[in-house]
């Protein structure tokens, strides 16, 4: 049997002691990964090194080494992302509905774990330690693939957290890690019907919509983001140049990265100058429509002519594309014909123009004058995320413990039949 399917049947068997557990003895067994990451920080760091070296001397781009990139700090945010899932209310067993029937049959709706959850990510060993607390934290177990870019370091953060478990007494086989760089084996991961429940892909679109096309497991669709950052005609320039600056450049390689700037056209000899002037000054690249052009040409700032594939991308780098727009309701239809359903700003003191953004642009995320930078599972109080999702049904946006729930009818009678 392949590495793949024996992991996801180990990772099934265990499942259930995780749900038999309780809140409390979850609570324990985050705590007790949490601590075994802690102590295996020089390993990892030293794995993480390899992952670098490799990285580099294979031409990855620099926002792609810096997601890829661990050093003691993100090792000790990992904990206390871990930490904190710890602390959260369990989202296992909760009465989220219910009524008696008028034959007298009593229904109760609760929450359960969905059961295995697989996750496949590239250049991201956070998403190892994320994706182990929050499957403990709804009573998952996980099988994990990471990309063989991150491969040495995603093998020493699970090793850490199962040495962690096992040292407290718990099952380690509720976590796995797929070693293989086999793509084989990942298919066979994506086609593990009856072992996995539900494949949630991290990483570009290419990897999303080969899980998306390919496989015969459920899927929940993270996002790619072509995000947007739209200046109304009546924004504050300093405030756009804070918030274009900080969604585009703060860290340009991950998927809540402004990619596209929008103006309102009678605003523009206004409202871009300040900002191109900055974010040149950051080193963006540039290109834009034939009136974003002229006007970086009167500010002495390089644009080059976008292609139509420009307004689609992601660039995930230190570029991006600049389009005029007449006004709120054409920059609503170009975000929704262009974006990815991620994170969308609007930057305007125009409250009718707020609203018309906020109702009417369809995203997981969308936002009035701060920067999209902060669509993210930790900043929204969840502690960590299992992914950002981009589709529509189950869960939508930054997922924490609870979207990693289902619900069951609990039916009490008293002899009734039909």
């Amino acid at each position: 049997m392949s590495e793949a399917l024996t992991k996801a049947r180990l990772a099934a068997d265990a499942a259930p002691s995780l749900h038999a557990l309780g809140a409390g003895g979850r609570s324990e067994a985050i705590r007790a990964a949490a601590v075994g990451v802690a102590a295996a920080a020089p390993r990892i760091l030293a794995a993480n090194e390899e992952d670098m070296a490799r990285g580099r001397s294979n031409g990855m781009p620099g926002p792609l080494l810096d997601r890829l990139m661990l050093d003691q700090g993100r090792v000790d945010a990992l904990v206390s992302a871990m930490e904190e899932v710890a602390g959260q209310p369990d989202p296992i067993g909760r009465v989220v509905g219910g009524r008696v029937l008028e034959n007298g049959l009593s229904l109760e709706q609760v929450t359960v774990p969905l059961g295995v959850v697989a996750i496949i990510y590239e250049a991201r060993p956070n998403v190892t330690a994320d994706a182990i607390a929050l499957c403990l934290r709804s009573g998952n177990a996980c099988v994990l693939k990471g990309g063989s870019a991150a491969a040495a370091s995603c093998a020493a953060i699970a090793d850490a957290a199962r040495a962690g478990l096992a040292g407290a007494g718990f099952d380690p086989e509720a976590v796995q890690l797929i070693e293989s760089t086999d793509r084989a084996e990942t298919t066979r991961l994506m086609e593990a019907v009856g072992l996995v429940d539900v494949l949630i892909p991290r990483g570009g679109a290419s990897l999303i919509q080969a899980c998306v096309q390919g496989a015969k497991v459920p899927v929940i669709e993270t996002g790619t983001g072509n995000c947007h950052i739209y200046l109304e005609r009546t924004a504050d320039p300093t405030m756009a140049v804070s918030i274009v600056v900080n969604a585009k450049t703060s860290r340009p390689g991950v998927c809540n990265a402004a990619e596209s700037l929008l103006v309102d056209a009678c605003a523009a000899e206004r409202l871009l100058p300040p900002v191109l002037v900055a974010l040149a000054e950051k080193g963006v690249v540039l290109v834009g429509d034939e009136q974003a052009r002229a006007v970086a040409v009167g500010c002495g700032v390089a644009m080059g002519e976008a292609d139509d594939a420009d307004w689609y991308r992601e660039y995930l780098d230190l570029q991006m594309s600049v389009r005029c727009v007449p006004d709120v309701e054409a920059a609503v239809a170009w975000v929704n014909e262009h974006g990815t359903g991620h994170s969308e700003c609007i930057v305007t003191q125009d409250y009718a123009a707020s609203e018309t953004f906020l109702q009417r642009v369809d995203a997981a995320a969308v936002y009035v004058n701060a920067s999209t930078r902060f669509t993210d599972g930790g900043v929204f109080g969840l502690g960590a995320e299992i992914g950002i999702s981009t589709q529509k049904l189950h869960a939508r946006g930054p997922m924490g413990a609870e979207a990693l729930t289902s619900t069951k009818y609990l039916v009490r009678g008293t002899g009734q039949v039909r």
